[in-house]
């Protein structure tokens, strides 16, 4: 299984009361895929899924499963215990599991790939490694990557190492085959593209959907007079949309445009001020 294309890590609206909005979510999951989105991402970080109850997370699996069943469209769900693994046993929609490097502790590349081998032994589905050094304080060699997609039962990483450096062009120069590398940092998903990347993980594209799948589709085509300018174009996007925390100025724009009922998050994070809404909104326009 190779995944390909772009998939969207859904953001999980809540209503005036602060609880989740099923429908708003449901209809999210119909409008990307319907926009050209190959599949999407349920409990990402873009999701807030440390800010959920347990409750709360499996209604948004349970309503995002349900859209994809009905789509017939892959279905990645963040899963990073043994125990969310084991959870997703019964949920014929998933795809894969999104499964992030150990944070905080750094335990070291021999670490991770033991703590990845042992996760791979219990899933029920294939993992997808999330590679995000800036965040989980652990960074990983062109070298580690490379064993780290080799274990058994590892299809592939989401990659988010903040840029493009040695260690990128190294590891996307000789990957194994059959091994997805779906672009994480949304500002630099082109030039990881035109590296080999197979596809993204992109939390800006709830907006421009169907602008982000076209530049996949043309950097896989090797179409840069189409993707070069596009490329440009929706980093700008995606940096305005990331001026502050995500997902606070991807919600404030969902909720500008009508998409969802609210732009609340959850604690510790703050929703996003006016001008960078504003600020946002102009470069969707442009």
């Amino acid at each position: 299984m190779t995944l390909t294309g772009l998939y969207v890590p859904l953001i999980t609206p809540f209503d005036d009361a602060g609880a989740v909005a099923p429908d708003a979510l449901a209809a999210l999951a119909h409008q990307v895929l319907d926009a050209g989105a190959t599949g999407v991402v349920a409990l990402g970080t873009t999701g807030e899924p440390g800010a959920l109850t347990d409750r709360e997370r499996r209604e948004v699996v349970d309503v995002v499963a349900g859209v994809c069943r009905e789509r017939s469209a892959p279905l990645l769900v963040g899963a990073s215990s043994v125990a969310a693994l084991r959870a997703l046993a019964d949920r014929p929609e998933v795809t894969a599991a999104l499964c992030l490097v150990p944070p905080f502790v750094r335990p070291g590349t021999e670490g991770v790939l033991a703590h990845f081998a042992e996760l791979a032994r219990v899933s029920p589905v294939p993992l997808v490694a999330y590679h995000v050094p800036y965040r989980t304080g652990q960074p990983l060699s062109a070298d580690a990557l490379r064993r780290l997609v080799r274990l058994p039962g590892v299809a592939g990483v989401k990659y988010a190492a903040g840029g493009i450096d040695a260690d990128t062009s190294e590891f996307l120069a000789d990957l194994p085959p059959d091994v997805a590398v779906l672009g994480g940092d949304d500002a630099v998903v082109a030039p990881l593209l035109a590296l080999g990347a197979h596809g993204g993980i992109l939390a800006s594209a709830h907006l421009a959907t169907a602008e982000f799948a076209a530049l996949i589709d043309a950097w896989r085509a090797g179409d840069v007079a189409r993707a070069r300018p596009l490329g440009h174009r929706l980093a700008a996007l995606s940096r305005a949309l990331f001026a502050e925390p995500n997902p606070a100025v991807v919600k404030a724009v969902l909720h500008a445009q009508g998409r969802i009922p609210t732009p609340a998050v959850r604690l510790p994070l703050l929703p996003a001020g006016p001008a960078t809404l504003r600020a946002a909104l102009a470069h969707l326009d442009r």
